[in-house]
């Protein structure tokens, strides 16, 4: 992806959102699968386990990005990049 210079000065990142989505999806996701393997659903308590560590990875991820800080983002004194024509450069 290339900057072009207009990028709003005052976007967020999505991280504390994907943080808190989560947290959500792992709390139903263990609702879920305790619920199902009381009532012997096998199969739908191992989906939702399933689920309990995808949203586990996520948050993993989520977490680690927010502790590197935005050291990976370019800042305000960072000028755009000059745009792809399409040509070869000499």
């Amino acid at each position: 992806m290339m900057r072009t210079g207009s990028e709003p000065a005052t976007a967020r990142s999505t991280l504390r959102l994907r943080f808190w989505l989560s947290l959500w999806g792992m709390l139903w996701a263990a609702f879920g699968a305790t619920v199902f393997a009381l009532f012997g659903a096998v199969g739908w308590s191992a989906a939702c386990g399933v689920l309990f560590l995808v949203a586990a990875v996520d948050m993993t991820l989520v977490i680690r990005h927010l502790r590197q800080g935005p050291h990976w983002q370019p800042g305000r004194d960072v000028p755009p990049y000059e745009p792809d024509r399409g040509g070869r450069k000499r």
